[in-house]
């Protein structure tokens, strides 16, 4: 299984996954021009779209995608937020599967201050590929997973230390530990789960002045044992 990061963080994300035989984005949330761009413009060769929730960040470029000919797959909750509509829009429910070309998609309930939002438990042949993004924290178990991308937004103690300093507000510190995970959850995520089969970890989503990449990937690392990335 491939995975690239076309774009990650609060300014908009994007992400492909791909096998030999399908690609799929995760997420639209950048200008559908810098997809075309970042994928050479072969946009052709993309088989769906799966959207976590609403907001601009992930969903910007919807409709310019579905208007291209990409299936576009999310929950109902995140339609009705949207209020778009399409041929090319697929409703997809919490642990039901959706096949997209060599596939399978199992999505699953998150917990973020959207409609309906939701992760993603992508299989592939042996692969199986974790996305898991603005949720405070993750219910489900994921055994054998080979591929982990998941958000590691802030440390606590930054995120402490700069309301204390005044650089952000209490309301939005409030908001970041309500509706994202904090390095600590996503430590104690690994510990909880079946690594025996992991080959690499994606850090999705870290905060502009909440986080310290060379620390996340470092402690991450000490835990997994394999290679992680910041995307």
């Amino acid at each position: 299984m491939e995975i690239q990061s076309l774009a990650s963080g609060s300014s908009g994300n994007c992400y492909m996954v791909s096998d030999e035989h399908t690609a799929i984005l995760i997420e639209v949330g950048i200008k559908f021009s810098a997809i075309q761009k970042a994928l050479n413009y072969k946009t052709a060769s993309i088989d769906g779209a799966l959207i976590s929730h609403e907001h601009r960040d992930h969903s910007k470029s919807v409709a310019t995608a579905m208007k291209y000919g990409i299936d576009c797959y999310m929950s109902n909750g995140t339609r009705n937020a949207l209020q778009i509509g399409s041929h090319r829009l697929h409703i997809i429910k919490d642990r039901r599967e959706v096949r997209i070309g060599t596939m399978s998609v199992f999505p699953f309930n998150v917990a973020h201050d959207a409609s309906e939002p939701m992760g993603f438990w992508i299989f592939s042949g042996k692969d199986r590929v974790v996305y898991l993004t603005d949720t405070k924290y993750s219910k489900p178990r994921f055994p054998a997973t080979t591929h982990y991308m998941i958000e590691c937004n802030y440390a606590l103690d930054i995120l402490r230390e700069n309301t204390h300093n005044g650089e952000i507000a209490m309301s939005h510190k409030n908001r970041v530990m309500n509706s994202h995970m904090s390095l600590d959850t996503v430590k104690q995520l690994f510990r909880e789960n079946d690594l025996s089969k992991l080959q690499e970890v994606w850090l999705l989503h870290l905060s502009d002045g909440n986080s310290d990449e060379e620390r996340f990937k470092r402690e991450v690392q000490e835990i997994v044992g394999v290679p992680v990335y910041i995307a």
